[in-house]
């Protein structure tokens, strides 16, 4: 289980990173119409989104190997604290100054995230019907059509709905890596959770990117961290097994709502660039 949480944290670090290199290429980027697929294409074509990507493939390695043994509601909060490391980054490597409220925020995190380690019980891939990984697949599909529709709505509430839909398909990417019942290629080729996890990883990164480009950086940082925190925890306990060591039920929801609490209040670094501009936050399309 210590590998599974070394895991889960070095997702957490790679993913911090991802976060700036990404972040810095979407606003370098000629933005389209509504939310535009196109958008990932000439990401593409920026070298901090390329290794950005490629710190994210690192990152989700890693996660799908402390998602084999580790349940969803600690592995999803210490793949959200990323926004600590990216905290710490942008303030070493930036210069961008950091206020005491923030490293206090960077501090209940790590106290948060130990208190996790310390009550994860182990787990194993979860054993669920046919007929509930072809429901993963259909809400991904829902989802892909719902953020569609919200990058047409404008001002704040695209960037709460865009941040929602992201931090969900990032969510049911979680929760398709946990219920893989194998990793062999034929199994995989077979398992409807295997095309979930894949449309859910590439529609959440689309609705990120436009988000991130046209709308306001905390509004959408916040809605990803609780959609992606919360809602694959409610899947976990509720209906895949999840659970803490014997008697550690209490430390895991201190520890849960501190992480989730602490990370909240760094959400302006989900695109840290904007932190060094004195203009508001919210873009106008």
């Amino acid at each position: 289980m210590t590998w599974s949480l070394l895991g889960a944290l070095a997702a957490s670090l790679c993913f911090g990173v991802a976060t700036v290199l990404q972040a810095v290429a979407a606003r370098r980027t000629r933005a389209g119409q509504g939310v535009d697929p196109r958008l990932l294409i000439r990401l593409t074509g920026q070298l901090p989104y390329v290794v950005g990507i490629l710190l994210d493939l690192a990152g989700f390695v890693a996660e799908l190997a402390a998602l084999r043994s580790l349940p969803l509601f600690v592995v999803q909060a210490v793949v959200a604290a990323n926004l600590a490391v990216t905290a710490v980054v942008a303030a070493r490597v930036m210069k961008i100054r950091l206020t005491g409220r923030e490293w206090v925020a960077v501090a209940v995190v790590c106290v948060g995230l130990a208190l996790l380690g310390l009550a994860a019980g182990h787990e194993s891939a979860a054993r669920v019907s046919v007929g509930f990984r072809w429901t993963l697949l259909a809400a991904v599909v829902v989802l892909f059509l719902v953020g569609m529709t919200a990058g047409r709505v404008r001002g704040r509430a695209r960037s709460a709905l865009l941040g929602l839909v992201t931090g969900l398909g990032f969510g049911a990417v979680a929760v398709a890596a946990r219920v893989l019942a194998s990793l062999s290629p034929l199994d995989l080729l077979r398992d409807p959770a295997t095309y979930a996890l894949a449309a859910g990883g590439v529609a959440a990164m689309l609705f990120y990117a436009t988000a991130l480009q046209r709308g306001s950086v905390t509004t959408t940082t916040a809605a990803v961290v609780v959609a992606e925190t919360v809602v694959p925890a409610a899947v976990g306990i509720w209906l895949l097994g999840d659970q803490t060591r014997s008697g550690y039920v209490p430390v895991a929801l201190a520890g849960f709502v501190l992480a989730v609490a602490g990370t909240l209040i760094l959400a302006r670094f989900g695109e840290p660039s904007s932190t060094r501009d004195p203009v508001p936050e919210s873009v106008s399309s």
